[in-house]
């Protein structure tokens, strides 16, 4: 059963998404450390999903029509402004450390808005994580909590690595005009199509 858990968590983790693109994009152009806040920030983005799942209070949203889509059309608007916010930036993707001085906190906390305003995840894991729960389990809720503990570990981890990976070309891209107005079209781009794709999106 974990074995099974674990590798359907990390085929979920690895797929690309807003949190993702996201964290590789702080990666690309503020480096490393920055990308480190990304991944956090996306993370912690993932706790009030598991917790309304936990507590059943996921169950609103699937059957709610319009709680569901007030906090998907918040999630939507978010994501178009994520896309407009990047590409209004001028020129190339600018170095972090002579040009951009926008505080780490605010870096994770755009992170965990991105997940937070995802309704799709609370029902994801509505779905998700009573799949892994033994029916010989003494406490439901405990195994619930440690599963959303190890998918959260994972996400972190993946994130990490995504965030690093992108740091690693960082310089390539920065110096490179061509390049990093290339990479801002993209990242503008995915946010834009991730919204549009949320929007006409139905519960699961």
């Amino acid at each position: 059963m974990w074995l099974e858990f674990l590798l359907t968590s990390f085929v979920v983790v690895i797929s690309p998404g807003t949190g993702v693109i996201y964290t590789i994009g702080i990666g690309i152009s503020r480096g490393v450390g920055a990308s480190i806040a990304a991944a956090a920030g996306c993370t912690l983005g993932i706790v009030p999903h598991m917790t309304a799942a936990i507590f059943g209070l996921a169950a609103l949203l699937h059957t709610s029509s319009v709680a569901f889509q007030v906090l998907k059309f918040a999630g939507v608007a978010y994501l178009l402004y994520m896309a407009w916010s990047t590409l209004r930036e001028r020129g190339a993707l600018e170095v972090a450390s002579n040009h951009d001085t926008k505080p780490l906190g605010r870096v994770a906390l755009t992170g965990g808005l991105i997940n937070i305003l995802n309704p799709k995840l609370s029902i994801f894991f509505l779905a998700f994580l009573p799949q892994f729960i033994p029916s010989s389990a003494d406490n439901a809720f405990l195994s619930m909590l440690m599963l959303g503990a190890v998918f959260m570990l994972m996400t972190f981890a993946v994130f990490l690595i995504y965030g690093f990976l992108s740091g690693l070309f960082r310089d390539v891209i920065v110096h490179s005009k061509t390049a990093s107005t290339v990479m801002q079209r993209v990242f503008a781009t995915s946010f834009a199509g991730l919204g549009l794709k949320l929007a006409v999106s139905d519960r699961l």
